[in-house]
């Protein structure tokens, strides 16, 4: 179905309850993030996957069946449905006004807002890690030497 040219171009996957059950390598979200996806609707999401998502900069977002149901009978009825996604008022949009919210995690919602994996989390205090580092250098100096064979 995707390959259906007025799904060229999406960035919001809808789907249905469970979604990525059986994905629970970080691999399902890359390829979803490599294809272009930012955020994925379902009723439900397998776990692993759920938590994957965020790691990989995917946004998943948990409405009701019905409401899925509605978004899905919108899309198919209306070549050229859009939705948008405002992540900082946590709402999904149509096109007629219409708003979804939906919930999502605090520190989730902060980390994509700001595009941190957990690399660049630990790198905003990259000033304090070498600062421990030569402290700790300075009072254990052998943990410097190396051993060449």
């Amino acid at each position: 179905m995707l390959n259906q040219p007025r799904y060229k171009g999406a960035s919001i996957l809808l789907t249905r309850k469970n979604f990525g059950c059986g994905s629970s390598r970080e691999h399902a979200p890359w390829a979803l993030d490599q294809y272009g996806f930012r955020a994925i609707i379902a009723p439900s999401f397998a776990d692993i996957f759920y938590n994957n998502c965020f790691k990989n900069g995917l946004l998943p977002i948990v409405l009701t069946e019905s409401q899925v149901d509605k978004l899905f009978n919108e899309t198919y009825a209306f070549n050229g449905f859009k939705l948008t996604v405002d992540l900082e008022r946590q709402l999904v949009l149509t096109g007629d006004g219409t708003a979804y919210p939906f919930e999502v995690p605090g520190f989730r919602k902060f980390c994509l807002l700001n595009g941190f994996d957990d690399i660049a989390l630990t790198l905003r205090h990259a000033d304090k890690i070498r600062q421990f580092e030569n402290e700790r250098l300075t009072k254990q100096p052998w943990l410097n030497n190396r051993i060449v064979g």
